[in-house]
């Protein structure tokens, strides 16, 4: 594969959040601990080994064997879980939802990433080890975001009533799934392949937990992927002490609003991703997951008749850990205190949401890790970058908005000038010399030259765009290749990553789809990765 970048800020599709970050400016730097370079990671390694304790790396082996049990994991995968018994051993982790299938094709940028970095930091620092590690957001409930896939256009939709964590949701249905997924999918070696992978993963496995992991180990085992499900009570057991912090002293709240009011005040105007509750924590069993909830010196379930008070709920704390469930704001601490960890790696939105837990980490005396934003990709055959260059449409210009991409290509083409700045400019400069003069004169003339100018301006305006329109007539068929290409490599107008499954490339790549990642991904590269196949 061919390899291009393009910096994020100039995609047009991150945050200023994000493109500051990568840019190290000073005024975030309160909001992490250090930055995703390379030496960084050496501070970052000596932090975590103070910290994380014998006794934690015990209980998190036992529990993860106990998960790869019924799995045919690799060689690798197996010493890497062995290894964690080391205190020279940690984790680079990165997390998912239980998307149907993969869902978007970064569910697999996300783990290649953290899989090189471990390769990387491994040659950086031979005297560590490093385990790429996925973390399955079994305890999620937000059903409508995973229960499909896009394929060629269309949504691979899985109909199902749900409650409760999707981890221990049955995955009793998916044989209509599959049986419409077959139909589409054609009859080649890979379409077979992938038909196997899919019945597998989900008509041999009970709940959506045991698919996924399946699912993933079979796509990235060669690699040493160790996947965790932390819906576990032995490793709820180590949260204890986090949870009755939250359950008592609510410090998640305070630290995080303290937080966010400083973000609020930056000059840049980032916007918060996520605001905390007073209790950032929901109660687990079967068929429910609600907020837990203090009123009246009372601590509640949400839309139910479960209820304690501060005594009753530490002592269930301690009895039945693993029906406490962290949210968006406690789960990154929850993985931080259960894992050897250095380095989290998510997309934008994600690392938003990381940039306010600092203080809360600080509060609680966890090391906070490394963030790192995942790789993002644009994959691109040969033939369609090759109707790019003829088209003389640039990695940047194909990134654009549609509006901006077509009038850009239709004034680049055209064989007459449509951009009136200049005679917006020299207009402009005529005006002055109008204001000057009324103000010598009598200054109740002002508001008029001030029309006549907007009026003008506006006229120029208008004609512009109706040449512009007329051109775009005119172009018709170079504008209806150039939109159908960039509809190909940007489908529902949205990056090919949010959209795409992998079942897509894997039809066409097969076994060298992964392998091909791994090898051209570079994750601290900071920029934008086309790949031209």
């Amino acid at each position: 594969m061919k390899q291009n970048t393009i910096p994020f800020y100039k995609t047009g599709y991150f945050s200023s959040l994000i493109c500051d970050y990568l840019d190290e400016i000073p005024e975030l730097k309160p909001f992490y601990n250090r930055f995703s370079s390379i030496d960084n990671f050496k501070t970052q390694i000596e932090e975590k080994e103070s910290s994380f304790s014998k006794q934690s790396r015990l209980v998190l082996v036992s529990a993860l064997n106990k998960q790869y049990k019924n799995i045919e994991a690799s060689e690798a995968t197996l010493n890497n879980i062995e290894s964690l018994n080391l205190g020279n051993t940690f984790t680079i982790t990165t997390g998912h939802q239980l998307n149907l299938f993969t869902g978007p094709l970064y569910f697999l940028y996300k783990i290649v990433s953290a899989i090189n970095l471990s390769k990387e930091l491994k040659t950086k620092y031979p005297n560590s080890n490093f385990v790429p590690v996925y973390w399955m957001a079994t305890e999620d409930h937000d059903f409508e975001e995973i229960n499909y896939f896009n394929f060629k256009g269309k949504k691979v939709h899985w109909n199902k009533e749900s409650s409760g964590a999707v981890g221990e949701l049955s995955t009793e249905g998916l044989e209509d799934v599959f049986n419409l997924f077959s139909l589409e999918i054609g009859t080649t070696k890979n379409a077979e392949y992938l038909k196997t992978l899919f019945k597998n993963t989900y008509l041999k496995h009970n709940n959506l937990a045991d698919a996924t992991r399946f699912l993933a180990n079979e796509l990235f085992k060669d690699y040493g992927l160790v996947i965790i499900d932390a819906n576990d009570a032995e490793l709820k057991k180590q949260f204890i002490p986090f949870v009755k912090e939250e359950l008592v002293n609510q410090t998640s709240f305070k630290s995080v609003s303290q937080t966010n009011a400083q973000i609020n005040q930056l000059p840049s105007n980032y916007k918060i991703q996520v605001n905390p509750r007073e209790i950032n924590l929901f109660y687990l069993k079967e068929g429910l997951r609600e907020r837990i909830v203090f009123e009246d010196a009372i601590y509640k379930v949400n839309d139910t008749k479960i209820s304690w008070n501060q005594s009753e709920i530490l002592e269930h704390l301690n009895e039945a850990p693993e029906r406490f469930s962290p949210n968006v704001i406690m789960r990154p601490l929850y993985q931080e205190v259960i894992l050897p960890n250095l380095c989290y790696i998510g997309g934008g939105g994600e690392l938003a949401y990381w940039f306010q837990l600092k203080q809360f980490f600080d509060a609680v005396k966890v090391p906070f890790p490394v963030l790192l934003l995942r790789n993002s990709v644009l994959i691109k055959t040969e033939s369609q970058d090759k109707k790019l260059q003829s088209l003389k449409i640039s990695n940047e210009d194909v990134f654009l908005k549609r509006d901006r991409f077509i009038n850009k290509k239709v004034r680049e083409i055209s064989n007459i000038d449509i951009d009136f700045s200049s005679q917006k400019e020299e207009l402009i400069q005529q005006f002055k010399g109008l204001y000057e003069l009324a103000e010598q004169t009598d200054k109740s003339f002002l508001g008029a030259v001030k029309a006549q100018e907007v009026k003008q301006l506006k006229g120029l305006d208008n004609l512009e765009k109706r040449l512009l329109k007329a051109q775009k007539k005119k172009l018709a068929d170079e504008v209806s290749r150039m939109t159908e290409l960039q509809n190909e490599l940007f489908p529902s107008q949205s990056l090919q990553e949010r959209n795409t499954n992998f079942s897509e490339f894997y039809l066409e790549y097969g076994e060298s789809l992964i392998p091909k990642l791994i090898e051209n991904l570079e994750p601290l590269n900071g920029a934008f990765t086309i790949l031209i196949s």
